[in-house]
């Protein structure tokens, strides 16, 4: 997935500002703040406005500058997701399936808004670079007196309705962002002009979700972002800039790397997803320590947990990784909404889209990828290594316990889980995380060197 600018660059394109634009952010003393939004694979893609503000002035004007259509899974998916080219009895199952959640969302929405709840947004932590930053929130209905981001157990959190197409005003560090709606490109492929119109809010997809792609100056850093709908207090999460100097990056699955949640067995993993108290959520055996001594050996290097795990249980998951020690950074999970184009993306499709796009946001950077072998971690990153040489520093797998593996593929005869990976990349295996560190620490101090 290639990075904002990338995105121009290909098309033959320039950021398009006007002579008096130019004049305008050139006359600021402070850095200009562009902003293109995306609704993730949805009723819109939309862009973006400089918001400039001088050190002597806060109420300088936003300069609005014409939104490019960014690139998501959902809007364009790689030819094998696509679900025109799946066989008949598949397609006709995934729009059955497609239409009935439909059905569900309106239902679900009439009742809700009967019993007086209106949207709220559930914010997610995000990242960038010292030039652009990826954000995403989520519309969803909720009673007058709740509260985002609270630790609910997973049904809780799988059964919330969402509202879609709702306004929501954002802003970095309280300077806002002025965006331009144009169009529903998940649904149609084209730009509806009728809604090409500069505005001081964005408005989410058909899913509730909403990605923005702001262009703007920032210090590496823990910096703050804020949404608000109508009738609802500003809520806020933390964007991670990340520095240029930054030469390490981890990336690092969740389900049965650093959370023990038995993903190969349904049930047991259904249970852990949807019911468990999530303060009794246990962390893998010295994961933590491992993650610690990498992030010694790296200071400054970012943290991304890139889970198939839906986005509904994202304060769960970010609870978990407060608690037990993790380095905090950025949930890259996914929509399991199904969509008209693509379905649900598959994990493996999930994780190589994100893995592609960190590629291109940070080209600069070498990755440690951290995942196990319950379900296809060891091929996806082996295919991670394969598309980007020397970009992968290494590659760790952890190895899941007889216990946490043992499912239907035993009584079948089958393995629940992967062989190690055969790339170029080394790669450390271990049923902890004490053992990984053991044979992996001496390889890092080398490359330290």
């Amino acid at each position: 997935m290639r990075s904002p600018r990338e995105d121009f660059e290909a098309a033959g394109k320039r950021l398009p500002w006007d002579a008096a634009a130019r004049n305008a952010a050139l006359s600021a003393t402070a850095p200009v703040s562009d902003v293109k939004a995306s609704a993730n694979g949805a009723d819109n893609a939309s862009n973006a406005s400089n918001a400039s503000n001088a050190e002597h002035s806060d109420d300088m004007p936003t300069v609005p500058i014409p939104a490019r259509k960014a690139a998501t899974t959902f809007d364009t998916p790689s030819k094998r997701e696509r679900i025109e080219v799946k066989p008949p009895i598949t397609r006709f199952i995934r729009r059955a399936v497609t239409r009935v959640f439909g059905v569900w969302s309106r239902i679900s929405t009439q009742v809700v808004r009967q019993w007086g709840w209106y949207p709220r947004v559930e914010p997610y932590v995000g990242y960038g670079t010292g030039d652009y930053s990826r954000l995403i929130c989520r519309t969803v209905y909720a009673p007058k007196h709740a509260q985002s981001g609270e630790l609910i157990r997973g049904i809780r959190g799988m059964l919330a309705v969402s509202a879609p197409r709702t306004h929501v005003q954002a802003s970095i560090d309280d300077t806002p962002l002025n965006t331009v709606q144009i169009g529903v490109s998940e649904v149609y492929d084209k730009v509806d002009r009728t809604r090409d119109l500069g505005s001081e809010y964005a408005i989410s997809d058909s899913a509730g979700y909403l990605d923005l792609v702001a262009e703007h100056r920032l210090v590496p850093g823990i910096h703050r972002v804020s949404y608000s709908v109508a009738n609802r207090k500003p809520v806020s999460a933390n964007l991670y800039t990340i520095p240029a100097s930054a030469k390490v990056g981890i990336i690092s699955d969740v389900d049965d790397t650093i959370m023990i949640t038995q993903a190969p067995v349904p049930w047991k993993a259904a249970y852990n997803l949807l019911f468990l108290d999530p303060k009794k959520k246990a962390s893998v055996p010295g994961m933590s320590v491992l993650f610690t001594r990498i992030a010694d050996l790296f200071p400054g290097a970012p943290f991304f947990y890139l889970s198939t795990s839906p986005w509904n249980v994202e304060s769960s998951i970010r609870n978990f990784i407060t608690d037990h020690g993790f380095p905090e950074g950025p949930l890259l999970l996914r929509d399991l909404d199904p969509r008209p184009k693509t379905f649900v993306p598959t994990g493996p499709q999930h994780k190589l889209e994100f893995a592609e796009q960190l590629m291109a946001d940070f080209p600069d950077m070498k990755f440690i990828l951290v995942g196990d072998d319950g379900q296809k971690d060891p091929t996806t990153y082996a295919t991670i290594a394969r598309r980007y040489p020397g970009r992968v520093l290494a590659i760790v797998i952890r190895e899941l316990s007889p216990r946490e593996s043992t499912g239907l593929a035993s009584v079948t005869g089958l393995t629940s889980t992967q062989p190690t990976p055969v790339t170029d990349v080394p790669v450390f295996t271990g049923t902890t995380g004490s053992n990984i560190l053991k044979t992996m620490l001496p390889y890092l101090k080398t490359v330290l060197r």
